[in-house]
Parts: C-alpha cells; sequence; structure tokens
C-alpha cells in the first residue's frame, strides 16, 4: 500500500492538554529561541543553530509558505493558545508506509506534566486515521529516560539500540494495527428520547403479536402448555 500523502496546511489536532496546529510565520521567534539553544540541541543530538534571525527567517518563510508533502512540521500549542513546542512526522516512504516522528517541548515550564506525551497521542491520531501510514518510528538518545517513557505512555515500543552519528540511540516504533486495537471507535450514543421510542415502538409489537397469536391459535411449532382436562389424573 502507497501512502498518498499531501502537504499540510490546515491542520489542527485537539488533545486533552495540547493543540496540534499547522506552522504560521508567528512562530518564528519562539522556534529560533529553541534552536539556538544548546541544551535543547543536545537532548536532540544535534547542534545549536548559528544563523541569525534575519537569516533563520528565510528558511522558516520556506517551510511556510511550501510545505513539503514528505515532511509534516506541527506546531504544538496549550489549548489556551500558548506555543510551547513543535512536532513533525518526516522521511515519508511510500514503498514501505511509513515515516520518522520528532518532537520538542521548547518551553521549559511544560516540562514533565504530560503535554508531550499528550502531543505525541494527537500526532499519532492524526497520522494513523488521516493518512495510510502504517508505521511510525523514532530514535531518542539512550540516555534520555524521561523521552523514552512519555513515547512508552503513546504506544511506542522498544525495538533495539542503535548508533549513529557517533551516538547512541534507542529505536521505538508503533504500528497502525497495534494503535487501532488500543483505540477502539465508539459506538454512537442513543439519547433518551430515541431510546424511550424504541421501547414504546417494542412493547406495542409485542402487546400486537401477542394478541394476534390468542385470535389465530399458536403458531406452527410452538409449544402449547398442557390444559387441566388433558392432565394425568
Amino acid at each position: 500500500m502507497k501512502v498518498e500523502q499531501e502537504a499540510t496546511t490546515d491542520l489542527r489536532v485537539v488533545g486533552d492538554l495540547t493543540v496540534l496546529r499547522s506552522k504560521i510565520m508567528d512562530d518564528a521567534e519562539a522556534d529560533y529561541s529553541w534552536r539556538i539553544d544548546a541544551e535543547l540541541a543536545g537532548l536532540d543530538a544535534t547542534r545549536p543553530v548559528t544563523l541569525t534571525f534575519t537569516e533563520y527567517m528565510r528558511y522558516h518563510r520556506d517551510d511556510v509558505s511550501y510545505p513539503s508533502p514528505w515532511s509534516v512540521r506541527m506546531a504544538i500549542d496549550t489549548l489556551d493558545g500558548r506555543h510551547i513546542g513543535n512536532c513533525m512526522y518526516y522521511d515519508i516512504k511510500t514503498e514501505k508506509s511509513q515515516c520518522e516522528f520528532g518532537i520538542m517541548i521548547g518551553d521549559r515550564e511544560y516540562w514533565g506534566r504530560g503535554y508531550g506525551t499528550d502531543a505525541v497521542k494527537s500526532a499519532l491520531k492524526h497520522i494513523f486515521t488521516a493518512t495510510q501510514i502504517e508505521r511510525v518510528y523514532l530514535h531518542t538518545l539512550t540516555g534520555n529516560l524521561r523521552a523514552q517513557r512519555s513515547f512508552a505512555k503513546a504506544g511506542f515500543s522498544i525495538v533495539r539500540e542503535v548508533k549513529r552519528d557517533g551516538y547512541e540511540f534507542v529505536l521505538m516504533e508503533i504500528r497502525q494495527k497495534d494503535w487501532a486495537a488500543s483505540h477502539p471507535e465508539p459506538q454512537p450514543a442513543i439519547d433518551d428520547e430515541a431510546l424511550e421510542s424504541t421501547i414504546s415502538s417494542t412493547s406495542v409489537s409485542k402487546a400486537a403479536s401477542a394478541q394476534h397469536q390468542t385470535e389465530a391459535g399458536p403458531l406452527p411449532g410452538a409449544w402449547r402448555p398442557a390444559t387441566k382436562q388433558s392432565e394425568s389424573p
């Protein structure tokens, strides 16, 4: 099965704590402050950017104006609209129906409070219900136990440890069939009025059927109780 992935420009996914949305130009200032942060870069196994803000803006404008069909970037907001981080699924391979996932909560005020886990869950819901991607995988540093716990809560399982570019990572993955098994579709609720109507209709139908059987005799093959006259003494 091939992934028919189109560039996403109007994405919005609401979770319990976060809202995932498409990237906009107003994200640039926060994004830049996180990209030049040495600690955040270290957690991402990369180096801080050395571009000036003006230079960075050119790249940011291109990302917003010309989204790639093989990489979907999403901002992470709180429910009240505060931009606290970003996530993305990228390196989308159509022949394998898979992609890699990455996330960063840049605002330290929201570390360790469940916002990252909620954003990952929302991203997976979008990926597995709105695209044909069947496998999502990620790499996290072996020493980043907090991230590994968060990913596990969202449904990822550890595959193995890998070495890449001088870093040691834990490879984790989740497949659509496993995600779907743990997220059954809720059954439509029946309101009280509809339920009462159904009960009433059923009662009327049963009463009519009983009246018909009394007048016409028991149905063929139906059990007939013994009458008093036919009982043995």
